[in-house]
């Protein structure tokens, strides 16, 4: 068994592993936790009962959470002309176009979301193994292709999250900073749910929502009560 820090002991001590809690009690325990000296990112891991492989299970999207997550991204545009200064007026960290291509090139990359216009996906394509593997790629079923770039950048800006299924059918996704009031840290955490059961596949079959944890940066995983949140989940045949 890896060897874990002392703190990380503690907070393990402040619930039972095998317990499901329900949001409120989950972030009770884990606001109690004294695992790092900074302000830890709170993280919530949805598993579901889904196949990825199959394009009927694949689960993907993108949502503003109602308190934002506690950064602030730093935003770049593939824009020209009009949408350019849309873009600029909007908050765009960096907005550009074949310039800005040849930066990523050479091996820029300070930033955390990137939008296209239609447009300009011709040349952001170049860019497909740079960016792809960070997530970063524009996309239209994540809404940063689009010609609306000021509402785009104005989501991002506040608190926009992406949520897509791995291999295993899980999904990981930040809901806020430590430091959030509980109250907000159960809004996002439900609004999230929420969605993701609006957007359950039509593959998907017997109980969706097979697994909930919420930890944070530094610590344990706290189990949730999937039928708690909203007793939203619902188990076909």
């Amino acid at each position: 068994m890896a060897k874990v820090g002392k703190k990380y002991a503690e907070a393990v001590k402040l619930f039972d592993k095998a317990t499901l809690y329900d949001p409120a009690e989950a972030i009770d325990i884990l606001k109690k936790m004294d695992t790092a000296k900074f302000d830890e990112t709170v993280e919530l891991a949805v598993n579901l009962n889904v196949d990825p492989k199959y394009a009927d299970q694949q689960v993907r999207g993108a949502i503003v959470l109602p308190n934002g997550i506690g950064k602030t991204k730093r935003v770049l545009v593939f824009a020209q002309g009009d949408k350019e200064k849309e873009a600029l007026e909007a908050g765009a960290d960096y907005v550009g176009a074949d310039d800005m291509v040849e930066k990523i090139q050479g091996g820029w990359l300070e930033f955390d979301v990137a939008i296209a216009t239609p447009n300009m996906m011709g040349k952001v394509g170049r860019l497909g193994k740079i960016l792809g593997p960070k997530g970063l790629m524009p996309n239209p079923k994540v809404g940063t292709v689009t010609m609306d770039v000021a509402k785009a950048v104005s989501e991002s800006k506040a608190g926009k999250v992406e949520y897509r299924t791995d291999k295993a059918g899980n999904i990981h996704s930040p809901i806020g900073k430590k430091s959030f009031e509980a109250n907000k840290l159960i809004e996002n955490l439900t609004v999230l749910v929420d969605t993701l059961i609006k957007v359950k596949p039509s593959g998907a079959k017997g109980q969706y929502i097979k697994s909930i944890t919420v930890s944070s940066t530094m610590g344990p995983g706290v189990h949730i009560n999937p039928f708690s949140v909203k007793s939203a989940v619902k188990t076909e045949e």
